[in-house]
Parts: structure tokens; C-alpha cells; sequence
């Protein structure tokens, strides 16, 4: 006989029908949990034998939910996430170390700016990790990680940290003697953000003189700039400090507003939501 009650269900198998069904993978669900596939599908039939209905269709390489999978899954997910929130809030729990994987630019020039308003209103220690090489092994053991793109990450909280907005910008100093900005030296970065061939299309500058400063690192290319070895196309929300203190100044009214920026991440199933928007609170 079918058990129809939840007595005796594990959460576990619970989770693992959620997770697949948001994500639309095993595979995906196995990542989200920290599990194995094999894990994942064996707690999804235990649960499936349990209730006596099939909650997702199995094909060669995809998954459907089922009719009764679809109309239970914004049950389940509703609950898991009220659950998770009345825990932090009932028993007050609080992450003992927060940390955090981001470039190195982001950490040095938009996240510690911003630690000067940090009230997390308990001891809490924050671990930057620098992220070094573009793989998921960067973000081994971190809760919060930041990445560049168009936000289009499933199945985790995000927020925009800024948006990004380019303009060429340069010293002072090289500025001095009245020459053109367009014939000065130029800085390039490596990397997924907008460039000089990208500045020339928007704005119908030239493109040329071909950079002879290429970093990999914004703020290290910020610093070159801010020494009067070249002219930047750079982001404005992250230089803002030394256009404050007048170390670079913008070289041209118009300005390059990009699709692509930097967002704050974070699993669900490690951050409630309550605790996300504090963190969001500080960083933005």
C-alpha cells in the first residue's frame, strides 16, 4: 500500500526532486548538491516509489518533469526556501567566516571600498579569495563569488554590482602640452570587457595607436594610467576614486554603456535569502 502522508520522507530526496526539477538536470541538481548523479536519480526513484507516481520523464539525454512533478515543484520550492529562512531566523544563525572569490581589481577596488559600511552586527570574518584562473575550481569553498557576464547564471541569487560604463581616461600629467589624447599612448586589457576596437565603432574614433601596455589586471592598468603611460578605456564605476582625487581624469564626453558587468553570486541552497539581501545591502 502507498503511503500517502510525508511521515518517514527524507529531505534529502526531497532536495534532490527540487534541484533537479529547477535546474532541468540531474547533472545540474548533482553540482547544486554537492552529490553525484548517480546520488541525485537513486534519491529521485526512492521518492518517486514512495508516493507511487513518476514526478520526471526520462529520455536518452533530457528530463520533463511530469504533470504532477510540475504542479508539485513550486510547492516543494516555496517550502525548502521558507524552511531554510525561519532556521536563520528563529535560531539567529549567522555564517562564523564569509568568504568571498573575486579578481583581484574587483576585491582592490569596488568590495574592500566597501567594507567601510559593513555592520554584520556579530564577528564575522571575511576571506577574500583572488581568482586566478577562469575555472569553476576558483570558487572552490567560497559563498559569495563575483563574475563578469550578462547575468544569465541559473538557479542562484544575483545581483548587479554596477553598471558598466566606459570612457578613455588618462593622467594629467599626459595630458600636458595640449596634445590630441587620440594620438597619446594606449593601454589594453586582456579579458572578456569592451575594447579600443569597440570604443572606435561607438564613437568614431580611430582605433590606432595600437596599444603597447596590454595587462591582465585592471587595477594594475588603472595604476599605469594613473603614472602617465598611456590613456585607459576604462570602467568608470571602478575608477571612480581617482577621478575623485583628480589622478585621471575622463578624456571624452561620450561614454560606452556595455550589456556585460560584474554580478555578485551566491547557490541558494547555501545563502538564504534573508542573509543574501544583507550582503547585497553593503556590496552594492
Amino acid at each position: 500500500m502507498v503511503d500517502l502522508t510525508l511521515n518517514n520522507i527524507p529531505l534529502e530526496w526531497v532536495r534532490a526532486f527540487e534541484a533537479a526539477g529547477r535546474a532541468g538536470s540531474f547533472t545540474a541538481a548533482a553540482s547544486d548538491l554537492n552529490v553525484t548523479q548517480a546520488a541525485i536519480s537513486q534519491r529521485i526513484a526512492n521518492l518517486e516509489g514512495r508516493i507511487g507516481s513518476p514526478l520526471f520523464i526520462r529520455g536518452a539525454r533530457v528530463i520533463t518533469l511530469t504533470v504532477d512533478g510540475e504542479t508539485w515543484l513550486p510547492y516543494v520550492s516555496a517550502a525548502l526556501r521558507d524552511l531554510s529562512e525561519s532556521y536563520e531566523g528563529i535560531f539567529g544563525t549567522q555564517r562564523e567566516k564569509l568568504t568571498i572569490s573575486a579578481s583581484a581589481s574587483i576585491i582592490e577596488l569596488w568590495l574592500v571600498p566597501k567594507l567601510q559600511s559593513w555592520q554584520p552586527g556579530n564577528q564575522l570574518q571575511i576571506v577574500f579569495s583572488t581568482q586566478v584562473l577562469a575555472s569553476a575550481a576558483q570558487h572552490r569553498g567560497a559563498t559569495i563569488r563575483v563574475e563578469y557576464g550578462v547575468g544569465d547564471w541559473p538557479a542562484q541569487h544575483k545581483c548587479k554590482l554596477f553598471n558598466e560604463v566606459l570612457c578613455p581616461v588618462a593622467s594629467p600629467d599626459l595630458l600636458s602640452g595640449g596634445r590630441d589624447w587620440r594620438t597619446l599612448p594606449r593601454i589594453a586589457l586582456s579579458g572578456p570587457r569592451a575594447g579600443w576596437q569597440d570604443w572606435a565603432r561607438h564613437s568614431g574614433d580611430p582605433a590606432t595607436p595600437v596599444p603597447k601596455l596590454r595587462f591582465d589586471s585592471f587595477a594594475a592598468a588603472l595604476k599605469a594610467a594613473a603614472l602617465g603611460q598611456g590613456v585607459l578605456l576604462a570602467s568608470l564605476p571602478l575608477c571612480r576614486r581617482f577621478l575623485g582625487e583628480k589622478d585621471l581624469v575622463c578624456l571624452s564626453k561620450d561614454q560606452l554603456e556595455t550589456s556585460e558587468t560584474y554580478w555578485i553570486l551566491a547557490h541558494k541552497d547555501e545563502v538564504t535569502k534573508s542573509y543574501w539581501d544583507r550582503i547585497c545591502a553593503h556590496f552594492l
